[in-house]
């Protein structure tokens, strides 16, 4: 029994490889798929790069996955690709830290007292510079009062 006599159909679909540069949408990612060419006349390699938004219904692919792609019918207005596989997942540090260095920590404790010390220091200046001005102030305001 042939595929035409069983009634299904082999369909040729475009498939492309490239890396996802989003997936800020629920159930969308963003394809980046970068070729590369030569230039016909100076033969220089120019890469040219295209975005394609993905169907991803299980919203597997993450930012920076490197991504099978599979062309296919309408899913919206400019959805018109979805997700095959996940080839290779994005590389993520698993770096924490163990200890804190003491001095690391003394240098900031100092760094703050002393920005402690200089935020009093402003204060207390400011003070006693409006204490001052008040104690000028009000003699010559006495003196305006009593001449009118």
């Amino acid at each position: 029994m042939t595929q035409a006599a069983a009634g299904v159909r082999a369909v040729n679909r475009k498939a492309r490889v490239g890396t996802v540069v989003s997936d800020k949408g629920d159930q969308t990612i963003i394809v980046s798929i970068e070729r590369a060419s030569q230039h016909r006349l100076y033969h220089k390699v120019i890469r040219h790069t295209k975005r394609y938004p993905v169907h991803d219904p299980e919203n597997l692919a993450t930012l920076g996955d490197t991504v099978r792609i599979e062309e296919c019918r309408p899913i919206s207005k400019t959805k018109r690709w979805r997700l095959v596989e996940v080839l290779v997942e994005r590389a993520v540090a698993q770096v924490a830290p163990t200890s804190i260095d003491a001095t690391l920590v003394s240098d900031v404790q100092r760094a703050a007292s002393r920005a402690q010390d200089e935020a009093a220091a402003a204060s207390a200046a400011a003070g006693a510079a409006e204490a001052s001005s008040e104690a000028q102030g009000a003699p010559a305001a006495a003196d305006e009062q009593a001449s009118t």
